[in-house]
């Protein structure tokens, strides 16, 4: 027998070792199938009841016998592989299956006083009771108070976290990591209250709309300079040494190499920070208030968001002012989105061309 006819007899028998410590193709279905059973007989003979406790036990009955039958058949490495994929499939599921479920809620009620009108008008003189009415106002309000906190938040941001990746040694860059990560802790209301309590109260200006995004800012700023840290971190030194010995200056590598090379994922951080912010209301209501009519001046007086467009039509408590809330959701939720995908759009087409 030659060698190779040797090689191909041991790996047909490991190929077939393998093949006998491996369950069945369809040893998932049989375990969901027996774990059912089990589940029957758990619930005829205890108390158990509902639907919900059901799953769960039969969720349970189901792990139980398939770690078990795989404990016995591929070994303890195979199952324990087995429990944790389906723990983690089961966790994602779970995930999905929320995410799911507000999106086609949102959809299905926002759908019911969602028109033109209702993206072209505002409340002025409408009544709680009176069906009607629309959300430009709030909508405005939002855009401009998101773009102006972004408008301050992003630069200082990104300055930031090149400062901590590129330059940052000693106490300082100790010290301005510490407050980053107190910052990301800070309640919504409390960032409110620093600006209502420092802008209105201490110098006299007036709530507004800059005041909004003054607050907003403070919560961007930390989910930025984190996600931009990381993204920077991960540019392969490679690259900067490269550049560093063609004899290009420090600053120019980190503008014309480091920051292109992170650029989508400092993007998606920073609509990451967009999203967590284009939905709070308690900043909102310290800092701006509510309004009725339509203020496009970010500078003076009150001025309407959809966040705080949704809470007064809720507060309201009128089957009427409740469909407009669910309306003002879908709304909310449609921009987020739409920014994102066009935050995506930007980072692909300006992202560094891969030879």
């Amino acid at each position: 027998m030659s060698l190779a006819e040797k090689d191909a007899e041991v790996l047909e028998g490991l190929s077939s070792q393998l093949a006998m410590r491996s369950l069945p193709r369809l040893g998932t279905l049989y375990s969901a199938l027996i774990g059912a059973a089990l589940t029957a007989v758990i619930v005829l003979l205890t108390p158990a009841a509902g639907i919900a406790g059901s799953v769960v036990i039969w969720y349970l009955m189901y792990m139980l016998v398939q770690t078990v039958w795989s404990f016995r058949v591929e070994g303890r490495r195979f199952a324990v592989n087995r429990l944790v994929t389906t723990v983690v499939w089961t966790t994602f599921l779970i995930a999905l299956s929320a995410l799911v479920w507000i999106l086609i809620s949102v959809t299905i009620r926002g759908l019911s006083a969602f028109s033109w009108d209702f993206l072209t008008g505002t409340m002025r003189n409408v009544s709680p009771l009176r069906e009607g009415g629309g959300l430009l106002h709030a909508l405005v309000g939002t855009l401009e108070q998101v773009g102006m906190a972004a408008l301050i938040a992003v630069p200082i941001s990104i300055l930031v976290a090149i400062y901590l990746v590129e330059y940052g040694q000693g106490r300082l860059a100790l010290f301005v990591t510490f407050f980053v990560d107190v910052m990301t802790g800070v309640p919504s209301i409390v960032a409110g209250l620093f600006i209502y309590t420092f802008w209105v109260l201490t110098f006299g200006f007036e709530r507004s709309g800059f005041a909004a995004s003054l607050a907003l800012t403070i919560l961007m700023i930390p989910v930025i300079v984190r996600s931009t840290e990381e993204m920077l971190k991960i540019v392969p030194n490679d690259l900067r040494e490269a550049s560093y010995a063609l004899g290009v200056p420090k600053w120019k590598t980190i503008v014309r190499i480091v920051i292109p090379t992170a650029f989508g994922g400092i993007v998606t951080g920073v609509m990451l920070s967009i999203a967590r912010v284009a939905g709070e209301t308690a900043p909102l209501l310290l800092t701006t208030f509510l309004s009725q009519s339509m203020n496009p001046n970010l500078f003076t007086g009150a001025q309407a968001s959809v966040p705080t467009f949704i809470w007064d039509q809720i507060s309201s408590g009128t089957p009427a002012s409740i469909d407009r809330a669910w309306a003002g959701a879908l709304v909310l939720i449609v921009v987020v989105v739409f920014f994102y995908g066009l935050a995506r759009l930007v980072a692909r087409l300006t992202a560094p061309a891969r030879q």
